[in-house]
């Protein structure tokens, strides 16, 4: 019997379903060998880390050594990326499997696919060291700055608290947004379009906007150069100046990495990185389907590459000449060059075969499910095919010494459009508006119908959704593709920061927090150190770099600097004194703010613990029972709600809150 070890109970179901007799299939669960939870388990002197069996996994690494012993092969299929091979890794030291023993074998896959894993099956490999030392380094280094600055705001601000190598940055990145965004200020600007009329017998009506007074950009600062210029155009003639007709070709999008999925599954379904991730492992580990059995429906979801395999390629562009015709398949296919230092594994996220179209897996798949395997089976499909096409027409109409200028835009051929638009509905819906201009020459004359001045006023950048955060820390080079989502998670956990209407509001604490970590560890927020640091993490991955070398580089300068702040640090003293009392011993409440918002707690701790909640009142009755108060309240992932100070006798609640009579 040979034995075949992997992380999860799906994954194996599937990949025993290909395997067949003489194969059993048992799940690692992950880990089976890590740091300890109780002590920062790194000896300070050689930073060599001392990992233990946790208490969760020794049942599971007994059954595993009972299985091995009795097996003739032992074959580890866990994940292609780091984090997989160091889990391997950790199954030959914790099974005591000698490093050269010929009975171990270490398999990888892209995809759960019978032809993939069969394929591995008879090219085995040694386990890669480098990408094991990688993931050391960056396990090492985490525990490092987390084991140390998190007792440290404990100490300073509150318990429950943490902060990490690259959940600190994303904090940061945050919190310098929202204190841009607090010190803007508002320019006025004025835009002035014109609606005007063809001199000819159809007289079709267009719109046609201000660009420039004597040869320069118009800048219009308030309403009254807007009305000097309204009344300047109300008596000019207008008369058709240049006429240039262009076309314009769109290429697709290349298919999904890890951040890019995280990015579009945020914008177009509104999932949140962590469940965009959650629902890719699903379809990536297998799915029931009819007549087939458990298949993986996706190629690994945790990778950086844009690559597609010529198989897959070959089936794609097979399916683009049945499902949608010739003309929508271009010459040669598509290849994307991936983002500089992409390794962690070979192909972009695709479904293992787009035969498999969404609309024949719906009634098999969960509503997530679906919707996200055909966001993956559209931008693969689209990212094949051809251009979309574009008529374009640019009219510069003059009136005076004013340049106006009117924009058509025509969809001649939709290409890959007709499959698949990135960004938001909104943003497609701009997209796709044609806009026909009349068929007008030069030195024709137009007819005034009226003009439109609008004020408007510059907008201080956005807040971050995770979309955008995900996209920032990926160009700033923070973190890796399976980082992103527990980062985001992390920082929201901890209360650090709200989703209010999908975007991320940093919360008090998550100002106290990141403006002590810049004030007094600049460098563990920088974002360029950060950077530098995935650098040599992946160039420890090559075999380049000793993974003790940066660790060590980092260690001995941030070991004394924590030291050295232990007593220069002040605690910062979040209570505010009120004018309750404890219902028990009679001493002064103050509020406090912990993990899941405000309460009350007495001054006589620890002789005594009396909280009581803090009902945050709108000034509004319940819209349901009349008696109760609107009251703000927080869900435990930190989201805002409305809802009945009665509860749980009224269970009113609501995600918007009620209007005022």
């Amino acid at each position: 019997m040979n034995l075949v070890i992997v992380e999860s109970p799906a994954k194996g179901k599937t990949i025993e379903s290909y395997l067949g007799k003489g194969y059993k299939v048992v799940a690692s669960f992950g880990h089976i060998r890590d740091l300890p939870k109780g002590n920062i388990g790194i000896d300070p002197e050689n930073l060599e880390p001392k990992y233990v069996i946790p208490t969760k996994s020794r049942k599971q690494v007994t059954l595993l050594k009972k299985e091995s012993a009795q097996a003739e092969k032992i074959i580890l299929a866990t994940d292609e990326d780091r984090e997989g091979e160091a889990i391997a890794w950790h199954i030959v030291k914790a099974l005591d499997l000698d490093e050269n023993n010929k009975k171990r074998e270490r398999i990888v896959f892209h995809e759960i696919t019978k032809e993939a894993i069969t394929k591995a099956i008879k090219e085995p490999r040694e386990i890669n060291k480098d990408l094991v030392d990688a993931q050391q380094a960056r396990r090492v280094l985490d525990r490092l700055v987390g084991y140390n600055l998190s007792p440290l705001l404990w100490k300073k601000i509150r318990r429950g608290l943490s902060a990490g190598r690259v959940q600190s940055v994303a904090l940061r990145l945050i919190v310098d947004r929202e204190r841009e965004i607090e010190a803007f200020k508002k320019d006025e600007y004025w835009e002035i379009e014109t609606l005007l009329k063809t001199n000819t017998s159809d007289n079709e009506v267009f719109n046609a906007s201000l660009i420039k007074k004597e040869g320069k950009k118009v800048e219009i600062v308030n309403g009254s150069e807007a009305k000097k210029i309204v009344e300047d155009l109300e008596d000019a003639a207008y008369t058709v100046t240049d006429i240039v007709k262009t076309q314009k070709k769109r290429n697709p999008s290349p298919p999904f990495t890890t951040s890019s999925l995280q990015q579009e599954a945020a914008r177009k379904l509104y999932f949140s990185a962590k469940k965009t991730m959650m629902v890719a492992q699903k379809l990536y580990e297998g799915i029931k389907v009819p007549g087939e059995g458990s298949v993986g429906l996706i190629t690994y979801m945790r990778t950086d590459s844009m690559n597609l395999s010529n198989q897959s390629l070959s089936e794609i562009r097979g399916l683009i000449t049945n499902k949608y015709g010739q003309n929508y398949l271009p010459e040669k296919p598509r290849y994307f060059k991936s983002k500089k230092g992409a390794q962690e594994a070979h192909e972009a996220i695709r479904p293992t075969s787009v035969k498999r179209t969404p609309e024949s897996l719906k009634d098999t798949l969960t509503p997530d499910m679906f919707k996200l395997y055909q966001l993956i089976w559209n931008r693969t499909v689209a990212s094949q095919m051809s251009s979309e096409i574009l008529d374009l027409v640019r009219l510069d109409i003059t009136a005076k010494k004013y340049l106006l200028r009117a924009n058509g835009k025509q969809v001649k051929f939709n290409g890959f459009s007709r499959v698949y638009f990135e960004g938001s509905k909104k943003k497609q819906l701009i997209s796709n508006k044609e806009v026909i201009l009349p068929d007008l020459k030069v030195k024709d004359n137009c007819l005034l119908q009226e003009i439109i001045p609008n004020q408007k006023f510059t907008q201080p950048p956005a807040r971050f959704t995770e979309a955008s955060l995900v996209k920032t820390l990926e160009e700033n080079g923070i973190g890796r593709p399976s980082t992103y989502a527990p980062t985001i998670s992390t920082i929201k956990d901890r209360g650090y920061v709200k989703v209010e209407e999908r975007k991320l509001v940093p919360q008090k604490i998550g100002f106290l927090v990141s403006d002590m970590l810049v004030e007094n560890f600049p460098e563990i927020v920088d974002i360029k150190f950060t950077a530098t640091m995935e650098e040599d993490l992946d160039k420890i991955a090559e075999g380049k770099l000793d993974w003790k070398e940066p660790v060590s580089k980092f260690w001995k300068p941030f070991s004394k600097e924590i030291e050295e702040k232990q007593e220069k640090i002040e605690k910062i003293n979040m209570d505010v004194a009120t004018d309750e009392v404890c219902e028990k011993c009679s001493k002064p409440l103050v509020l406090k703010e912990g993990r899941f918002g405000k309460f009350y707690a007495c001054t006589g701790f620890p002789e005594c613990k009396n909280t009581k909640p803090y009902l945050d009142k709108t000034g509004q009755k319940c819209p349901e029972c009349k008696e109760g108060d609107v009251i703000i309240k927080n869900t435990k992932r930190g989201r805002t709600f409305w809802g009945c100070s009665r509860y749980p006798d009224c269970k009113w609640a609501s995600w918007q809150p009620p209007k005022s009579e």
